[in-house]
């Protein structure tokens, strides 16, 4: 499968590893760097959604995504997120995902923003039945280029840690390093990361914004538990 992930909002907060490590699945571990583990919240647009190289998703392929995702390691080296929850507006595919294991929440998304000299871009989530929600966006340097070691390092996971059947799952995807740009946080309201279970203080410490990458998922793969 081939998807786009465009306008991505990237957000992230360091996380005390003991907070984590009741998230991962049995043979992995929350992963350490820049001396913590972190959570992110991430916003982004899906579109260009292919089953193999031939078939396009046009409708239940293009829609706004937004994740709460911690880091991990395998007992077999593979790096990875565990995603706490993905919350999106098209309810075949969070069907579909949830029977697969993966925690979507059906929700009402949208991307925010204005356009100009200083673009602003953001997203919304409102959960129904009044359930959590979020808002939040930023203004991205986009004559400035992010590429220091810790913002490279919480966006160059190449995969996601699941359960599946009773076992742990590595989904590896592939895609070019993002294209990272600081960014100016403008506001932040969010409840889904205190509805995963997670309680962050403060702004996020990280702060990126990236017009996008292609990706390409690979086969799932059963990871070892020692």
């Amino acid at each position: 499968m081939e998807q786009t992930w465009a306008e991505a909002v990237i957000l992230h907060w360091r996380l005390p590893v003991a907070d984590a490590a009741g998230f991962m699945p049995p043979g992995t571990e929350p992963d350490v760097f820049g001396g913590s583990t972190w959570v992110g919240l991430i916003g982004f647009r899906m579109c260009g959604v292919r089953l193999g190289r031939v078939l396009p998703v046009p409708h239940l392929g293009s829609f706004v995504e937004v994740n709460v995702r911690l880091y991990s390691r395998g007992a077999d080296g593979s790096a990875g997120v565990v995603f706490l929850s993905l919350d999106a507006p098209r309810l075949p595919v969070v069907l579909a995902a949830r029977a697969l294991g993966i925690p979507y929440v059906w929700s009402r998304c949208r991307s925010t923003g204005a356009d100009g000299p200083e673009p602003v871009r953001g997203y919304e989530v409102a959960r129904h039945h009044r359930q959590a929600g979020s808002s939040f966006a930023v203004r991205p340097d986009l004559a400035a280029q992010a590429d220091d070691e810790l913002s490279l390092e919480l966006t160059a996971r190449f995969g996601a840690h699941t359960r599946f059947a009773g076992r742990s799952v590595f989904l590896p995807v592939s895609h070019r390093p993002w294209p990272l740009h600081p960014a100016e946080l403008v506001h932040l309201d969010d409840g889904l990361m205190g509805a995963a279970g997670l309680e962050v203080a403060g702004p996020p410490e990280s702060v990126l914004f990236s017009p996008g990458v292609d990706t390409v998922f690979g086969r799932p793969r059963i990871v070892p538990v020692p």
